[in-house]
């Protein structure tokens, strides 16, 4: 036999597949014999022992058997077939919704049965719906399974018998020819056959506490497997982008020095840090791939303007490219105010820019006099063309897609590819960092600037808004501002602008001294833009929004934010959201106006939004609460389409997964592309580069 005879041979081959069952295999990622035998269970049921029917309780999934006492139709809201089984210790019903004539009858004449389903207690006692059910013979004795059997994933048009029958087949046609093992020698306790065949027929005599909790050793074997898969992948497309050129920014520091005196304050250490390993990076020949993670307030952004000052000095342009146009705008101020007495001419390229003024800045990035370009997702539309791109900065990577990011590095010039920095101010958890971002390095501002205020948070109920609302009107008599920030359960920019304008007209009547302002999302730029820096200018004490504001909104004398219903946000954009106080000299507060009662998750995320002001340990206790999908977002995961890993569970395993995928690429690249095609397929995680 073939050694990749499994991985190539279709599901056609096998007995009792044909073009329909296969055109339903399809639709769940199976098209080889190989793709069957890595479709793992998703759970298990025993049938390996029977239960008398006295010792049964409700919702177990039991093997029973007994003698038919009785069967009839029963008329209620819906016709059922009812049958009576008994043994020596008691009766239950088994009830059928769907059945035939030649069924009842069957049924009807009595005989011994033995029955698999789940129990339920109902008026009449304990049931069972539509068991699996054979006839015993007294004669020929049917024997028990002798292993657990497991419950696949499955769609319409395939049962769990027929998957079961077609991947007992698969398993019968293995062998260390046929399915090679990929891994170096001693990294697991188990082969990779060892390990399959246990997880698809576990023994009855296996610790179901350890399968429950996913440590069992079979588990853990295929989880390395399938979490090396993913990293090799982001290595792979790291390692094909690093083989193209990038310019060496090596110009000389005059720049730097410049913008860092005219500073009003000195660079906390880790910012310096994390300056020095972009610059190291920004020198090499080939393209920077750097994530640069710092919470709220930790000072990124003049972290971003010294490398694009290496760019400029080094005669490139620099592209800054944020996932909102008030994020773009800030940035777009931050910059001018810094880098204008310098001599340095600055583009911005947003949605918003049009007609002859979009078609200026076009042609200021174009011929190059724009040293440093600020923008939106519209710097990677067609028509915009670099005179000379030497690096990419994307701020707030969660927002966008790995594609995106991708995009904005075709515009460079010729085969100079740029360096790319990456910033997010969302902490990302160390085990999602090692697998998400295993394209990347990653650098840490993990220092606060001195002078700053931990935000007191705290939690309150609904009924305590007058309280609140009183809060405000003493804090704005102070010289004070303050948001209320508007959320929504449902994805809809329109019910969360009504939203946002009712209660906007509410404080207007409860605090009629008060200059109020209302931004949301279905808002043109230009009048979002306008309040924002009405906001900013003071001129508005109240800032009413949704959580459009979550990102890039900089307004140090704002110390106050009420965020209503915050159970209805994940850790991480709460934590986003509070960001926005704190960034001046005065102690700031952030209220939880929250909806009683709430859920256990809910109570969970706002008491650690009241312990704690670390981002990275409210990202850990975000990953925990809402797994790495909802965490990273599917667009920059893929749906993380983990079949037995859990990156939580399993992330003791990354250091060495690391290791191992280095060492594959390196000298095994063959053995490295099989285990991707073996778990991923046709489908590597960002597609070819």
């Amino acid at each position: 036999m073939n050694e990749h005879l499994l991985a190539t041979m279709p599901t056609t081959r096998l007995r009792g597949v044909g073009t329909q069952l296969a055109t339903n295999l399809t639709k769940l990622g199976i098209e080889t014999v190989q793709d069957l035998l890595f479709h793992l269970p998703l759970r298990y049921m025993d049938r390996t022992k029977v239960t008398p029917i006295g010792a049964l309780q409700p919702h177990a999934d039991v093997v029973i058997e007994g003698e038919v006492r009785g069967c009839d139709l029963v008329y209620g809201r819906r016709r059922s077939l009812m049958c009576r089984l008994q043994d020596g210790t008691g009766i239950i019903t088994l009830r059928f919704f769907h059945f035939s004539n030649a069924q009842r009858e069957t049924l009807a004449k009595g005989g011994r049965l033995r029955c698999f389903g789940e129990v339920r207690r109902s008026s009449s006692g304990l049931e069972i719906y539509h068991p699996e059910y054979q006839f015993l013979d007294q004669l020929q004795p049917l024997p028990l399974q002798q292993h657990l059997t497991a419950v696949y994933p499955s769609v319409e048009g395939i049962s769990q018998a027929r998957l079961r029958t077609i991947i007992n087949q698969a398993l019968s046609l293995v062998s260390e020819r046929s399915l090679p093992e990929l891994l170096p020698e001693k990294k697991c306790q188990l082969t990779l056959i060892e390990a399959l065949e246990f997880i698809h027929h576990p023994p009855s005599t296996a610790p179901l506490e350890q399968f429950s909790n996913g440590s069992h050793p079979a588990q853990q074997r295929l989880a390395f497997e399938e979490m090396l898969s993913h990293h090799l992948s982001l290595l792979q497309l790291r390692q094909a982008i690093q083989r193209h050129p990038a310019p060496s920014l090596n110009g000389d520091n005059r720049l730097q020095q410049r913008f860092l005196t005219s500073l009003p304050f000195p660079l906390t250490a880790a910012q310096q840090r994390v300056q020095q390993e972009i610059g190291a990076d920004l020198a090499k020949s080939h393209p920077m791939l750097r994530l640069v993670q710092g919470d709220v307030g930790s000072g990124k952004t003049v972290v971003a303007a010294l490398a694009a000052l290496q760019a400029v000095a080094s005669g490139f342009q620099a592209a800054i490219m944020a996932p909102t146009e008030i994020l773009a705008e800030q940035h777009r101020n931050s910059f001018q105010e810094w880098l204008e007495p310098l001599g340095i001419e600055l583009a911005m390229l947003t949605g918003r820019v049009k007609g002859k003024a979009r078609e200026r800045q076009l042609q200021m990035i174009r011929d190059g006099s724009a040293r440093i370009v600020i923008g939106t997702h519209a710097l990677f539309q067609e028509g915009v063309n670099f005179h000379n791109l030497g690096l990419t900065i994307i701020d707030e990577q969660h927002r966008f897609g790995v594609h995106q990011r991708l995009a904005l590095r075709e515009k460079g010039r010729g085969a100079l590819l740029p360096h790319q920095l990456i910033m997010t101010a969302t902490p990302i958890p160390r085990t999602l960092a090692m697998s998400a971002y295993a394209d990347l390095d990653c650098s840490i501002i993990d220092e606060l600037p001195p002078g700053r205020f931990p935000v007191n948070t705290v939690v309150v109920a609904k009924h305590r808004r007058g309280e609140i609302i009183e809060h405000i009107r003493n804090a704005c008599a102070k010289g004070r501002q303050a948001y209320w920030v508007c959320t929504l359960i449902e994805e809809s920019d329109v019910l969360e602008a009504q939203a946002a304008e009712a209660t906007a007209d509410e404080l207007h009547l409860l605090l009629p001294g008060l200059n109020i302002g209302l931004v949301h999302g279905r808002q043109k730029p230009a009048e979002k833009a306008a309040t924002m820096a009405d906001f900013k200018r003071g001129d508005l004490q109240l800032l009413v929004a949704t959580t459009v504001i979550e990102v890039g909104v900089d307004v140090p004398n704002a110390s106050l934010m009420i965020i209503e219903d915050p159970e209805r946000l994940g850790l991480a954009q709460l934590h986003q959201l509070r960001g926005r106080v704190g960034r001046g000299e005065q102690e700031s507060h952030c209220v939880l106006l929250y909806s009683p009662p709430l859920s256990r998750q809910g109570t969970e995320r706002l008491r650690i939004m009241r312990q704690t002001n670390d981002g990275f340990r409210i990202a850990e206790k975000d990953l925990e609460l809402r797994g790495p999908g909802e965490v990273l977002g599917t667009r920059q995961t893929g749906e993380m389409p983990l079949r037995i890993a859990d990156l939580q569970r399993d992330s003791h395993l990354l250091p060495e997964i690391k290791d191992t995928a280095i060492s594959l690429l390196a000298h095994s690249p063959d053995r490295a592309q099989a285990i991707i095609e073996r778990w991923l397929g046709g489908s590597q995680r960002y597609g070819q580069v």
